[in-house]
């Protein structure tokens, strides 16, 4: 696309790159169960990134395959419609039907009793160095090509204990990259992904925290400001969510206590765990 750039002194007309932004039904065993307006690309991890994170599959329902099932309506459609099987398996989903959006349309009490009762506590695991998590969105930033090329997409990166991504996905809705994110795993039998964390390029929304959950993520890293009702999930979850994370910083809403290990630089524990050699 060709666009007028103006830089101070005058204006040209160069080329661009947009992101497409296009909608995605998505489907479990035939049902419809959201529509949400997605960048395309790794729609099958979407589809069932969404379906587990939502808490739709079950313990007893493995997803045995994903597909597109046009409506037949428009060319366009075909690959807008995406169905997650599990042979009728999975319990009656509770459909979400309008667009997917960070405003789930849930109050605060009735969203945090909801994850009670769906979620339990994470496991204890071992804290991320703070100084490790405040590298990371400077480490990441290799795997943001999307954005490099438009500037308009978010980020959802997977990252171990050294803070070096593992799975790295880019979507136009923040949600739906960690969808993406979560299932990959999923489809790989990877989860829960304990022992890593998850990094997102932009807030850290009340959604974002309850999909991380789901995925039993250990760690959130947001590089701007948590919601209130993140703070409660992530507290509730037993999860670390850091936010404001850039220029090396970064500021810690949960816990509400900091573990000395964690406050400790991850040099200066090598240094002591080499001494007691």
């Amino acid at each position: 696309m060709l666009t007028h750039r103006y830089d101070g002194t005058g204006v040209t007309r160069q080329p661009d790159q947009l992101i497409v932004e296009e909608p995605l039904e998505i489907q479990l065993d035939g049902v419809l169960v959201s529509t949400t307006m997605r960048t395309p690309g790794h729609d099958f991890e979407l589809a069932a990134g969404f379906c587990f994170t939502e808490g739709l599959l079950g313990p007893d329902a493995p997803v045995r395959q994903c597909r597109y099932c046009g409506t037949g309506s428009a060319v366009d459609s075909e690959f807008n419609v995406v169905t997650v099987e599990t042979g009728g398996l999975a319990p009656p989903p509770r459909p979400r039907l309008t667009t997917t959006t960070s405003a789930c349309g849930m109050c605060g009490n009735t969203a945090i009793d909801e994850l009670r009762e769906r979620l339990h506590p994470l496991r204890p695991a071992a804290p991320f160095p703070l100084d490790v998590l405040a590298r990371v969105p400077d480490t990441v930033t290799s795997t943001q090509q999307l954005f490099d090329a438009t500037g308009a997409v978010h980020a959802a990166v997977a990252f171990d204990r050294d803070g070096a991504p593992v799975l790295a996905r880019e979507d136009i809705g923040r949600h739906n990259a960690v969808d993406k994110v979560v299932g990959r795993f999923l489809l790989d039998d990877r989860l829960p992904a304990t022992g890593l964390g998850l990094y997102v390029s932009g807030r850290a929304s009340f959604e974002i925290v309850q999909k991380a959950w789901a995925a039993g993520f250990s760690t959130v890293v947001a590089v701007s400001a948590p919601s209130s009702l993140a703070v409660s999930a992530a507290r509730l979850a037993g999860m670390t969510l850091c936010g404001f994370a850039r220029g090396g910083r970064l500021n810690v809403y949960a816990p509400e206590e900091l573990s000395r290990e964690a406050a400790t630089p991850a040099r200066t524990r090598a240094a002591m765990s080499r001494s007691r050699r």
